[in-house]
């Protein structure tokens, strides 16, 4: 609504008509065609500025506008819910079915919060065993290069 009442086409259109009307005097001699053209634009863009007031109260009234209260109060409205069946839903089934259905996505949001620490601790076990892999690789590679190394040390031994 705002603080024009909704005229602000009619405030925009007036000033315009007025800058026009007050321009028109002191442009009549400067050029011939500019007394024609304000001749013409004056008259239409007053029209215009009363059109602009007129549809407004048109709508105004079309819609009840009393000018203090711009919301529409609908106390007595019913709403009525069917199902797909065709079958009438009371307001109380679905305040009802709203709870369940509340505490029904708790759940699943609970769940799914568990669901995702057993998933990072499987994460981490799952690091944990590469770890672990990695010890006994290096602690078999480390088997065998001694064993290489009694090898050797025999090896070394026997060419004495």
């Amino acid at each position: 609504m705002g603080y024009l009442h909704n005229h602000l086409a009619t405030v925009v259109m007036g000033v315009f008509a007025a800058i026009l009307t007050g321009l028109w005097p002191i442009f009549v001699d400067f050029a011939p065609i500019l007394n024609f053209v304000f001749t013409m634009a004056v008259p239409i863009a007053w029209f215009i500025t009363f059109m602009c007031w007129i549809v407004q109260k048109s709508v105004d009234y079309a819609h009840r506008y009393d000018g203090n209260n711009s919301l529409k109060k609908n106390h007595n409205k019913i709403i009525q819910v069917y199902t797909a069946n065709g079958k009438l839903v009371n307001p109380n089934q679905i305040n009802e079915a709203k709870t369940q259905l509340g505490s029904e996505l708790d759940q699943l949001q609970s769940s799914l919060k568990n669901k995702d620490i057993e998933i990072e601790n499987l994460k981490q076990e799952i690091s944990n065993l590469q770890t672990m892999v990695q010890i006994e690789s290096l602690k078999t590679e480390l088997a065998n290069l001694k064993i290489l190394a009694e090898k050797e040390k025999t090896k070394a031994k026997k060419r004495k």
